[in-house]
């Protein structure tokens, strides 16, 4: 038989230091009174109680809570497992005890992962979102560390010496992602409020004299091995591009005006207007320029003649027979033909078909008509196969039939035109 468990000295102490006490009741968030040490079942409002009586309700409420745990595992438990597990379930409330999964690890018997499944519940909702508490932090360490500890109060020498410790990347999940928020509980007349701590993350910075981790060190010896690899070459001096000239930067000059096009008391009096008096020069008169008349000669090509090229039937200039023509036409000889001299002639279809069709006309009829005929003599040559029989029959006739009728087609094709077919 299993043996009960009673909840002990330690567990009283550390629920009390977490906890805290509440000399008198003050109204939760969610509506509910609290007095005491956590005391909820029988707290109203203005009631008031002392620092013993609050130990008295504490120790009342631990009864249930007691009696839950040792209904609940079946694992042999020793004095502070059990302690931490009442305080543990004491906090989270029995319904989520029973559920979760370090219940479920020490039915299994993995009480060491049962431990680390305690600090699991760590996080708290608080103004709308679910965060990491640092209070809850530290109450789950504190509650695993009573259920490690041994009951005969003997601890078992670690093995350092001989196995380094390694990273567990299998309890990351075990690290918050976020820093935990200090929040503080206070109390204003018969209220509990809740605050957090508003400030800047701190910032965890490893120890000066801490030895590098295995993948500080794996990283340095491949970055060793590969500089010995490939070693530093110097680094090509960059290429400078000059800068591409703007439109705006690009000055075209003017092509320059000839004199004739211009009149010349134009071109005095604009230089009279850029030059002052003191400076002005008296122009030389300037002799008219009589423009050369500019004879443009356009050449007309000449017209390429007409030729038509030869086709099947004749020639582009009929002084030849042409391939079709074999009873000498005799047309003019320096006459050319014209695109309306030729006459529109269709091809002739062909009389009897495809040769290759032919062919595979007269192979499709011998493989039916071998096909029915080892049909009959095999698959039907048994008693009362009549109907598969005429299956048999069938395939065969079918197969002659054309097979005759592309040898028949296939002769008078080889044998060339009929007489009546010349005109």
């Amino acid at each position: 038989m299993k043996p009960r468990h009673q909840v002990s000295r330690a567990a009283v102490d550390l629920i009390k230091r977490f906890e805290g006490y509440r000399m008198k009741a003050a109204q939760l968030p969610d509506g509910r009174w609290t007095i005491g040490y956590g005391h909820t079942l029988t707290a109203r409002g203005g009631a008031s109680v002392t620092e013993q009586d609050a130990e008295a309700l504490l120790l009342y409420d631990l009864i249930a809570v007691a009696h839950a745990v040792n209904e609940q595992t079946y694992t042999p438990l020793n004095q502070n497992q059990f302690d931490a597990l009442v305080c543990f379930a004491f906090n989270i409330g029995l319904d989520n005890f029973i559920r979760s999964g370090v219940l479920r690890r020490i039915n299994e018997g993995s009480l060491l992962q049962a431990a680390c499944a305690m600090e699991m519940w760590r996080k708290a909702d608080f103004e709308g979102e679910r965060i990491v508490i640092d209070a809850l932090v530290r109450r789950r360490s504190a509650e695993k560390a009573l259920f490690l500890t041994p009951a005969d109060g003997v601890w078992v020498a670690a093995p350092s010496p001989i196995l380094r410790p390694k990273v567990d990347y299998d309890a990351s999940c075990a690290v918050p992602k976020q820093t935990p928020a200090t929040v503080m509980a206070r109390f204003e007349g018969d209220r509990a409020t809740i605050e957090r701590e508003e400030g800047p993350a701190p910032i965890l910075v490893a120890p000066a004299d801490e030895a590098p981790s295995a993948s500080e060190q794996a990283a340095a010896a491949v970055g060793a091995r590969l500089e010995a690899i490939l070693p530093d070459t110097p680094a090509p001096a960059p290429v400078v591009v000059a800068p591409l000239a703007s439109r705006d930067d690009l000055v075209l000059p003017e092509p320059p005006v000839p004199a004739a096009a211009v009149p010349a008391a134009v071109l005095y009096e604009d230089f009279e207007e850029t030059v002052s008096a003191p400076f002005r020069l008296t122009p030389e008169p300037v002799a008219p320029v009589t423009p050369t008349p500019v004879v443009e000669v356009v050449e007309t090509p000449a017209p390429r003649p007409f030729v038509v090229e030869p086709t099947l039937f004749e020639t582009a200039t009929r002084t030849s027979p042409s391939v079709f023509n074999l009873d000498g036409f005799s047309t003019s000889e320096d006459v050319t033909l014209s695109a309306m001299d030729v006459p529109f002639t269709e091809p002739e279809a062909p009389r009897f078909g495809n040769l290759s069709l032919l062919v595979s006309l007269g192979v499709l009829g011998l493989a039916m008509f071998g096909g029915g005929v080892l049909w009959i003599l095999t698959v039907a040559s048994g008693p009362g196969f009549s109907q598969i029989k005429m299956f048999g029959y069938g395939a065969s006739m079918v197969g002659a039939i054309c097979f005759v009728v592309s040898a028949y087609l296939l002769l008078r094709k080889l044998g060339g035109p009929e007489e009546g077919d010349e005109d």
